[in-house]
């Protein structure tokens, strides 16, 4: 097996956490050889821990290009609307690239990163990690052997957890569409795309309800103050403190997101200064806290998906109703039962992976990708989760963002990409 090189955009939680950690456990298939990244701290460790040679070491994605191709393949993991310009100027240079999701907050470019794939002959994979997981592969492996016959429905929970919703998307890097993207694409194009891919079928409309409902500052209660830290009269009272959230040792599972200085002092410091210090009901937030997408597809099955980060955990509850049997699952719990209507028998099926926030996907993802690159010359496969197959959903998620934004209205998703650019 050809060991593959690579080179990374963004050593932030992906890269640090998930793509680093790839290359430091299979280090037979893949080596990093060059790090972009604007934070010091985290490109200097990260080049320490991976040996890359110090004119490889760059501080921001534009000098990666100087030299030209480096390495087999460039991993993106910079933030949404920093993905379309290095994805494509990587294509061109001969790269095959991994891309975060979702692809880019403009409808124009994700259609335009799809057809320079095809026109490059370039893998230009989107890290849609939970189609790899076994979970929803077992799902899909049920739908595939016939054992629901035909979907009439599918509906789909995100339980995004409050935790996560505050840390992200009111105080966080996804807190503003106008900086990074709405929610619905940001955090949820995961689901729309399940929903897609286990649909196996075009989806035909889409209609949206949603609003930002809790996390606003009318609904800050009294006492309260701009910072969680800085005299708050009932910070302890609530849910969202910051000090509880990222005051969580040994492991520290938010702080290490917020701060590279892990010690007390450093959380403290980055409570006092940085953004996830602020007051949940005073921060710059516009995205959603919860929404729901009705879809309709073109044999006439539908499905719901509901997205909350009004949840106590993080978690994905599915049920998928079929003419033959029926499925219902719990990916926190790690399984699924399957219900056969013929014979009357309910079958559970575990799939738990322990230790991994994707259900054993991220990995699964990663060698995927690396072995597609491989085959490629041989057997140019787009693989499972390409820029092709992941248009849809960043096209369900537009199409559901526009209607949330028109009170509902029903969007065909034919209308949709005649109407040519569409940023959201």
């Amino acid at each position: 097996m050809r060991t593959l090189t690579a080179v990374l955009l963004g050593a932030g939680s992906r890269g640090r956490y998930i793509y680093g950690p790839y290359a430091e456990k299979f280090p037979n298939e893949l080596k990093i050889v060059a790090v972009a990244e604007p934070d010091d701290e985290r490109r200097n460790r990260f080049a320490e821990i991976h040996r890359i040679a110090p004119e490889h070491v760059y501080d921001s994605w534009e000098k990666v290009f100087d030299q030209g191709q480096i390495a087999d393949v460039m991993i993106i993991a910079t933030l949404d609307r920093m993905h379309y310009i290095p994805a494509m100027k990587a294509m061109e240079l001969g790269y095959h690239v991994m891309l975060e999701k979702p692809m880019s907050p403009s409808m124009e470019e994700c259609i335009e990163l799809e057809q320079a794939s095809l026109r490059y002959k370039r893998l230009l994979v989107v890290t849609h990690v939970l189609r790899y997981s076994p979970f929803w592969s077992g799902i899909k492996k049920c739908i595939e052997d016939g054992e629901l016959g035909t979907i009439g429905t599918i509906q789909l929970t995100e339980n995004v957890g409050y935790m996560h919703m505050t840390h992200s998307y009111v105080r966080g890097n996804w807190r503003n569409s106008e900086e990074t993207s709405p929610m619905i694409l940001a955090k949820s194009c995961h689901d729309l795309d399940l929903i897609s891919w286990l649909m196996n079928q075009p989806c035909t409309s889409v209609s949206s309800y949603g609003s930002l409902l809790h996390f606003r500052a009318e609904n800050a209660p009294e006492g309260s103050a701009d910072r969680c830290i800085n005299g708050c009269e009932v910070e302890k009272e609530c849910a969202f403190s910051a000090m509880k959230i990222y005051i969580q040792p040994p492991e520290h599972p938010w702080a290490r997101y917020m701060t590279n200085d892990l010690s007390q002092e450093g959380i403290l410091k980055a409570l006092k200064e940085g953004p996830w210090g602020r007051c949940v009901y005073r921060c710059d937030n516009n995205v959603v806290d919860h929404q729901v997408v009705n879809m309709e597809f073109e044999n006439g099955a539908n499905a719901s998906f509901i997205m909350s980060g009004l949840t106590q955990s993080g978690t994905r509850r599915v049920q998928i109703m079929g003419t033959q049997g029926e499925i219902i699952g719990d990916m926190d719990k790690g399984s699924f039962t399957l219900y056969r209507y013929v014979s009357g028998e309910k079958v559970e099926i575990g799939c738990n992976v322990e230790g991994d926030g994707h259900g054993g996907g991220d990995d699964r993802m990663v060698s995927s990708f690396l072995r597609n690159v491989r085959q490629f010359d041989s057997n140019p496969s787009q693989g499972l989760t390409s820029a092709t197959a992941s248009l849809q959903s960043h096209l369900i998620a537009f199409a559901s963002e526009h209607s949330r934004l028109n009170a509902g209205q029903a969007v065909k998703l034919s209308d949709l990409q005649k109407k040519g650019q569409m940023s959201v």
